[in-house]
Formats: structure tokens, sequence, C-alpha cells
């Protein structure tokens, strides 16, 4: 069983690997992120999820591997009183203003009554997306229009905004619409909106009724706008499309909707509800890769369980998108074309300070230390920043099994993949301290647990408390090449 895995994990990372690629990564991108969207800009990928209240965050990175343990950074938190509940969905686009390029985030937030939900904008002082940003306004002005998941498009030279929103003003009134409206200047929009897509068919209405979390993708001179269908709180939360036909923008019947959802749930791969979306391009701008956030588990909600993932997409004979299906959590994945190798990761074994001739190892998924071990990959690990984040810690990933990680549970390790959860994160998370025995060794103090460390007892590893001489030995480890 372990070869026919191992077989399979280097078949998908070797197929699609390019010379002078940055490191392979895994899904997901942290423990929880719903909402994403991201971008590359010069020389680093940004990304930005749902804080839900609180400040605004931003994540960069070089690499997506890096990407993945970036501690958030705050970018906007002067919410005022009746836009600081609900803070969802936050995109940013880098556009022409009257102050030449910034970069403005769209976001919803309101009262903390559904009902009060708006779209609002902020504008950066200059070229850098972290910002500073400055508050431009609730960006329906004098619209009282009910509207959440803010996106912008330019078509023929005009921009244009669309959200999900209401025929009335009451969200409760009706079912979730995708509306486009002409805007004057990034933050200003004007004259009528128009509705180009309702749920109507029954892929659109399962769970809820909704069409939400609209955004624009351009190939070959077309557009093409794609959006959530169902409820996201169930694991058919899934992507729809529309397509731009030419004539004016603004016209219903200039965009069509395909019949067919074109990205939902792969209950094969472990994956539930994949929708809330955004695209970007490759570093080298060859590639075009989708982000999105699903869930691991079909009783997953619509809540911090769904986590961000990405993957590259193609483009069918007809030249419309093809998104692919979603790739399971753990799949070795090469990152976008022209990403920068990024840091060096070093490859170790852990020998036992006491026990010298025998290195921790997997066997069968269960982890121990052993004498002689055969094959030798499975005594090497990859000492990589901790899952959870936060300086000084580390994780353990195992070399022949990418994605797999040294992770306890009730005090037992075994080699498990990652499945992107925060107690995933949490029970594979260390702080690599100074030997125990011999400060020119290594202990491992649990993240999760930090009165424990990772000990071997009868050859086996453990997470046990750490009080004695013999104890203190077992604890301690030498990383040798």
């Amino acid at each position: 069983m372990l070869l026919l895995v191992a077989a399979v994990l280097l078949a998908v990372v070797a197929a699609p690997v390019r010379a002078e690629a940055g490191p392979a990564f895994t899904n997901p991108l942290n423990s929880s992120g719903p909402d994403p969207y991201m971008t590359w800009y010069n020389g680093n990928y940004y990304l930005m999820t749902t804080p839900w209240s609180g400040p605004l965050t931003m994540r960069k990175a070089p690499t997506i591997a890096q990407l993945k343990t970036t501690t958030p950074t705050a970018v906007f938190s002067a919410h005022a009183a009746g836009r600081d509940r609900n803070v969802w969905a936050p995109e940013f686009h880098l556009l022409n203003g009257p102050n030449g390029q910034r970069w403005y985030i769209y976001y919803s937030a309101g009262n903390g009554d559904i009902e009060g939900q708006r779209v609002h904008v902020l504008e950066s002082a200059g070229l850098d997306p972290m910002g500073p940003y400055t508050y431009k306004g609730m960006v329906f002005g004098s619209n009282n229009w009910w509207g959440i998941d803010g996106s912008v498009v330019t078509i023929n030279n005009q921009l244009y905004f669309m959200w999900s929103g209401v025929p009335t003003v009451l969200w409760r009134d009706s079912d979730p619409h995708i509306y486009l409206v002409a805007m004057s200047n990034p933050w200003t929009v004007t004259g009528a909106r128009t509705a180009i897509s309702e749920p109507i068919l029954d892929w659109e209405r399962q769970g809820t009724p909704m069409n939400e979390g609209p955004v624009a993708i351009q190939h070959g001179g077309r557009t093409f706008i794609t959006y959530s269908a169902s409820a996201c709180q169930g694991p058919d939360y899934k992507i729809g499309q529309l397509t731009y036909t030419g004539g004016a923008v603004l016209s219903a019947s200039s965009w069509v909707k395909k019949s067919t959802p074109i990205f939902q749930r792969n209950d094969a791969a472990g994956v539930y509800g994949p929708a809330h979306h955004g695209f970007f391009k490759s570093p080298d701008g060859t590639e075009d890769w989708i982000v999105y956030h699903a869930n691991a588990s079909a009783s997953d909600g619509c809540g911090s369980t769904r986590t961000t993932r990405i993957q590259r997409i193609s483009w069918n004979a007809d030249g419309t998108p093809n998104l692919g299906v979603p790739v399971a959590t753990g799949t070795v994945l090469a990152p976008p074309s022209g990403e920068p190798a990024g840091p060096a990761v070093t490859t170790w074994r852990l020998q036992s300070s006491n026990f010298p001739d025998r290195y921790v190892r997997h066997a069968d998924y269960d982890v121990r230390i052993d004498p002689n071990v055969s094959p030798a990959a499975d005594s090497q690990w990859k000492v990589v920043p901790g899952l959870t984040g936060g300086t000084g810690y580390v994780s353990l990933e195992s070399t022949n099994f990418p994605g797999y990680f040294l992770r306890h549970s009730n005090y037992d390790f075994s080699l498990v993949r990652n499945d992107g959860s925060a107690a995933f994160a949490a029970d594979a998370t260390f702080r690599q301290v100074a030997g125990l025995a011999d400060a020119a060794g290594v202990s491992f103090q649990s993240y999760s647990h930090p009165d424990r460390y990772i000990r071997h007892y009868n050859y086996l590893l453990r997470l046990d408390p750490i009080s004695t001489a013999t104890a203190r030995a077992d604890a301690t480890f030498r990383l040798v090449a």
C-alpha cells in the first residue's frame, strides 16, 4: 500500500513540474480561509480572505509554499459603526482612478443584521497592495441597494461593478441575483443597474436559491463572469458561468448562462462546496489559476471550516474556461509557472541521542526509532515552517510522502496527510528548542500541548511531559544530513 501511494504521489509531482520552478505545494493554503481572493504582483503573491470582524488582513509571499506559512498582516481596521460587522469577501484590484493607478479593496460589511450588508471600498495611498488604505465610501452611494460580494470588470474601456443583490431593498424578499452597473470612478456607481442572472436552474437552488460571488475572467478577447450558486451552508455550493455575447453590456440579453455548473463537489476527493473564488495569472503570465474555498466534509457549513485552495485551469476548444475538478487536499502540485525557486528546504534525519544507531522513521504510517532503516527515505524529513505559523515553530514533513506530516493524536504519533484543518496544523506543529539532555541536539515541544515533548518510549514515538533524566534523553535528537 505504501509503495502504491508513493507511486501515485510521485506521478502527480513528476508530470507537471517544470524546470526552474518554485517548490511544489499541497492544498489547502491555510487552516481557515473563506471567500479568498488572490493575485501576483511585482514579485509576490497577495491573498485576502473573510475576516468576519476586526481588521482586513493580507498575506504576502514570493512562493505558494511560503504563502502557506506567512502570518496575515492587518491592512485596514478603521471600521466605523454600521460597517464593522459581518466583514466578508474582500477583493483587491489595481485600477486607474483620479489619482492614477491605485489598489482598491471591495468588501461587504454592515451592522450585524443581514439586511444591513452593503459593499464598501478602500483606496491605497500608492502602488503597494499592503496599503496604507483610506475609506472611500459605500459603493452604491445614495442607492439603497442591498449587496454583498462586490467585484469589477472592464469591458470596452468602461469599468463596471458587479455584485450579489436583490430586486427590492430587503434581502429576505427575494433570491439574490447577479447585478451589473457602470462606474464613473473606482468607488462610484452611475446609472441604473441590470440583473444579468438569477437562481432559476435546479442546481442553483440547492439548500437556498442563490447567485453570489461574481468575478470576471477574460481570455481571447472574450469576457466571462463566473459566480457561486446554491447555499454556501451545504456541500452543493458550486460555480456557474455567464458569457458576454456582445452588444449592450447592461442588457441582460447580452449575457448567456451555461445550463450546467462548471465546478462542483468532488466526493471521491473529499472536496465539498467548492465555490466562492477568484482568478489570477502565474508569475510569468502564461497560466491561469483559480483560488477558491471548500470544505473537507459534506456536513461542514458556511463558516471557518472552509479553507483556501488553488489549482491551474485551462481553456476549452471553444474558448470557454475549463476549471477542471477540485483536487484532494494533500495532492502535490507544481507551482505556477515562473515562480521563483524560493529558499531551499533541507532534508534531515532525526537521530536518537541515547540510541545513536536509531533514527525516527515511518513504517505503515506508524512512527518509531529504528536502526538500519530501509528505504532510507522513510527516515528523511523536511523541517518546514510550522503549519500554524509563528517564529520558532516547525513541522516535520515526510520526504517520500509529500503532504504527510508527523502528527500526534491521543499522545501517539503517526504519519498523516495534511487535511488543512486547524486541529491538524496544531497537532503537527512544534517549537524546536535546544536538546533537553544535550544543548547540541534538539527537542520538539508540542504547540497544542506545550507541557509535552516528542520522545521515544519502547522505540515508539510519544508526546509526553518530561520530568526525568531518562525522559530528557528520550526527547533529545540530533539533526543529521
